[in-house]
């Protein structure tokens, strides 16, 4: 544990990265889709579009600071928000500085630049507060306490929301919750530190099916059956997430500092398009405990779950399977 002869916040910056893009020999920008990143995983792959000879990349930041970071009556002054990235393999440290989206604001966002010529391979990407203490610029009053994974070659941002896959028999299991659900094949447990898929080996066939392992047809069930599992998986830790948030003393939500937050800043963009996270977060918050306009989101909770999930990639896949086979049985 560090000990500082001053003020600072108690609590951690949740840094976020909101968009990627590639500049190209050419002068264009190739701005990539959301697969180039994670957010439960805080990993960035600028090798998703497999371009070879990028220039530069750029990559867009979000850092929510704690509650007390900018009262009026903080004991800090000049205070500002830094997002460095550093690579241990070149020595190479560049930094960018994040401004404030309003006035008081514990949001805050920019932008930064990495040259393509300076990085290996993986550099970790971190945010820091700083501010005059004392009488004493330059102090840092807090930061993030796990960082960012920002990977120049690889094509997949480690497979976004991990799935702890657990198998057992759900009528005989130890586990006496498991008994109610025999009959299904598989049930979400998001009370953990890890969102955990609890698989039912009482289903004959179905393990050997989820593993994928026999070719043709059968990897692409496989692939249809892990898409829906983490359709589920990302539909309960919402509401596991929601469920059970912090209040500040004025009514609003506080985000989750660990990956249940994460999770949220991820969907809350397809749950309430238009708004930024914060306030997102507040209308979601609303519409649970208040009167009416909760039923009205499960629509879009399942939508932004079945878009992180991959579902529709998979269907496809399975889609053009069918067809495939179709024509060389007609052939």
């Amino acid at each position: 544990m560090k000990f500082y002869p001053y003020k600072r916040l108690n609590r951690p910056i949740t840094l976020r990265v909101t968009s990627a893009s590639l500049r190209l020999p050419d002068g264009s920008r190739d701005h990539l889709d959301i697969s180039a990143f994670s957010i439960p995983q805080r990993t960035v792959a600028l090798g998703v579009a497999q371009h070879e000879d990028w220039v530069s990349a750029r990559i867009g930041l979000s850092a929510t600071l704690p509650p007390g970071a900018t009262d009026v009556d903080a004991p800090w002054s000049d205070l500002r928000v830094l997002a460095v990235l550093i690579e241990g393999a070149s020595n190479v440290r560049t930094s960018a500085e994040l401004r404030q989206d309003a006035p008081g604001s514990k949001e805050w966002s920019g932008e930064m630049e990495l040259f393509r010529d300076d990085h290996v391979s993986r550099a970790s990407l971190s945010a820091h507060a700083v501010a005059t203490v004392g009488e004493v610029p330059g102090r840092a009053i807090t930061e993030t306490d796990g960082d960012w994974t920002v990977d120049v070659t690889a094509e997949e941002p480690l497979g976004g929301l991990r799935l702890d896959v657990k198998q057992a028999s759900f009528s005989k299991s130890a586990r006496e919750w498991l008994r109610p659900y025999a009959d299904v094949p598989w049930v979400i447990d998001a009370s953990g530190r890890l969102p955990v898929v609890m698989v039912n080996t009482d289903i004959e066939g179905f393990s050997d099916l989820l593993g994928g392992e026999s070719g043709g047809m059968e990897n692409k069930v496989h692939e249809i059956l892990v898409s829906q599992m983490a359709t589920d998986v990302w539909t309960a830790v919402f509401h596991s997430a929601v469920g059970d948030l912090e209040v500040e003393p004025d009514g609003s939500p506080v985000f989750p500092t660990d990956w249940r937050g994460e999770v949220l800043r991820e969907m809350l963009p397809d749950v309430v398009p238009g708004l930024h996270v914060e306030e997102a977060l507040r209308q979601v918050h609303r519409r649970r405990t208040g009167d009416a306009g909760w039923v009205e989101l499960q629509t879009r909770i399942h939508y932004a779950a079945v878009r992180r999930a991959g579902a529709s990639k998979a269907l496809a896949n399975v889609l053009h399977a069918l067809q495939k086979m179709n024509r060389e049985g007609s052939a």
